[in-house]
């Protein structure tokens, strides 16, 4: 049996198509032993108790945004939204309403919350940049902006409760780069240990009006992104220019699914899903036109997470079911080439433990 989960991104891209669908739940399984595990669920208790701030982090669905690993925090602190290029809208019905739901529950429990707004770029190449914005760093960047004047909008500007931060993430050192209330830009890539010693007043000097437990909750994610850039420099890395994705993951639940180029990920954030399942799909077909995957199959996987057993679950169900099928329909009608190499995946996601289960008749 291969092991593909011991390969690089374009070493799994290269597999025959059983393999790859092989090495997903695999990926899956492991990621969920190591969270269910008694030193993680130690680590996220421990984690919380020193630091209670809730953070969220909105971004692209490249796989190369680990922000767990690359802020040496334990998994399951972030929680992350992600979407094609990190573009969302307060507007958009459902993504409103979940903003909206995770704050309140924080705060009822008695817990600031810090919104990390990410874009990203590669400072070594443009075509390593976010394809979501055309490889446009500035386009990003004023995406990231529009988004924190509406959380401003929705959730109050004196921050006392909610704090938006635009951050940016530099993919080939893994570096954050903080946009400060005044225009302050703070590149950890930039940075020496020196710099560190003054990082609680550094932050209170781009950050006048964050809340000081914010501050405090803020300080350890930038200083683990610092000692995680010193090891990626010591590292050999192998920067994935070309793109090679052979899979469109659609819905919620995809934190196991971190490696570069693997997979376009669709949220089920907008009012349109049409538009991007198209745009996903014309790219893994041409991927196939331009020998960048084998021609011999491409995978819809569909996941729908949930928080309780019995109607939650169930809900689940018929989401992750749903999603399937909307997004087939969209192949076949688009794609009908492309379509006759659809290997589709259903399958729901328990929040509490991160076990996700296939569901049957996923080949819809």
């Amino acid at each position: 049996m291969a092991q593909p989960t011991e390969l690089d991104s374009s070493a799994i891209a290269q597999l025959p198509i059983n393999e790859r669908i092989e090495w997903l739940v695999t990926r899956e399984r492991q990621f969920a032993a190591s969270y269910q595990s008694a030193e993680a669920y130690l680590a996220r208790n421990l984690y919380h108790a020193k630091h209670p701030t809730a953070v969220l982090a909105l971004k692209c669905m490249d796989g190369r945004l680990n922000l767990a690993l690359a802020t040496n925090t334990p998994v399951g602190i972030i929680q992350p939204f992600r979407s094609i290029g990190g573009r969302f809208d307060l507007g958009w019905p459902y993504f409103g309403e979940v903003m909206s739901v995770e704050v309140q529950q924080m705060t009822r429990q008695g817990r600031r919350t810090l919104i990390l707004i990410n874009y990203h770029y590669s400072k070594g190449d443009r075509s390593r940049g976010c394809a979501g914005w055309n490889y446009d760093t500035d386009a990003s960047r004023a995406g990231a902006q529009l988004l924190k004047r509406q959380l401003d909008e929705m959730f109050g500007a004196h921050h006392q409760t909610v704090y938006p931060l635009v951050c940016g993430f530099e993919t080939d050192d893994d570096a954050l780069i903080l946009h400060g209330q005044n225009n302050e830009v703070l590149d950890m890539s930039s940075l020496d240990s020196e710099d560190l010693d003054y990082m609680p007043a550094t932050l209170s000097h781009i950050y006048p009006d964050m809340p000081h437990m914010i501050q405090q909750d803020l300080l350890p994610i930038v200083q683990g992104n610092f000692h995680h850039i010193e090891k990626v420099r010591r590292m050999t890395r192998t920067l994935d220019i070309v793109h090679h994705e052979w899979m469109i993951a659609l819905g919620r639940g995809f934190s196991w699914l971190h490696m570069a180029n693997q997979a376009l990920i669709i949220g089920p954030w907008g009012p349109e899903l049409a538009p991007p399942i198209h745009t996903a799909a014309a790219i893994v077909q041409n991927n196939m036109k331009d020998k960048r995957i084998p021609d011999d199959g491409m995978v819809l996987f569909s996941v729908a997470p949930y928080a309780e057993l019995g109607i939650d679950r169930a809900r689940a169900e018929q989401k992750a079911r749903f999603l399937s099928r909307f997004g087939a329909e969209i192949i076949r009608a688009d794609f009908p080439d492309l379509s006759k190499k659809l290997h589709i995946r259903s399958a729901v996601l328990s929040w509490p433990t991160m076990q996700m289960d296939l569901l049957e008749n996923g080949q819809a």
